[in-house]
C-alpha cells in the first residue's frame, strides 16, 4: 500500500479535501455543517492518497494560541492503514522552524494516535460539535 501526503493549493485538489471531510465529519460523525467549513484560506491543508485514491485530509493554521493542527480525516476504508500517522507526520514536518506551542483538539478515539507524535493530553474532556475531545499539547 503507497500512502502519500502533499501540501494542497489547487482549487480543484481541495475539492478532494473538502469531500472527505463532509463524508468524514458532516456525514458519518453529523457535525454542523456551518461549524466544519470555517478558517480555510488561512490554514494549510493536506491530501493524502492511498494508492492514488484520496483517502485522507488535515490542516494546520496560526492562531491566537500558537499552530493549530485541525481536521484529520480518513475515509473509513482506509483507517487502520498508517494514512492516520502519515499525516499527522507531514503535517509536523510543514509547520515553520519557528512554530511553538503546537497543540490540537482531539477526538478520544484519536488521542493514542496524537501520544505516538508525543502529544499530551492537556485539562478535562470537552465537548466539540457533539464530540468528545481532549485539547492535546506537543511536548518537545
Amino acid at each position: 500500500m503507497n500512502i502519500e501526503v502533499n501540501k494542497v493549493n489547487d482549487p480543484d485538489v481541495l475539492e478532494n479535501v473538502f469531500a472527505i471531510r463532509r463524508e468524514v465529519f458532516v456525514e458519518e460523525q453529523d457535525c454542523p455543517p456551518e461549524l466544519e467549513w470555517e478558517h480555510e484560506d488561512e490554514s494549510v491543508h493536506f491530501l493524502a492518497k492511498v494508492n492514488g485514491e484520496p483517502a485522507g485530509a488535515a490542516r494546520w493554521r496560526k492562531t491566537a494560541n500558537g499552530y493549530k493542527l485541525e481536521r484529520f480525516a480518513v475515509l473509513k476504508k482506509f483507517r487502520g492503514a498508517g494514512v492516520g500517522q502519515a499525516l499527522v507526520k507531514a503535517v509536523l514536518a510543514d509547520l515553520p522552524s519557528s512554530a511553538d506551542h503546537i497543540y490540537l483538539h482531539a477526538q478520544i478515539q484519536a488521542v493514542g494516535l496524537y501520544e505516538k507524535f508525543n502529544f499530551k493530553k492537556l485539562g478535562e474532556e470537552f465537548e466539540e460539535a457533539g464530540i468528545r475531545h481532549y485539547k492535546m499539547l506537543l511536548n518537545s
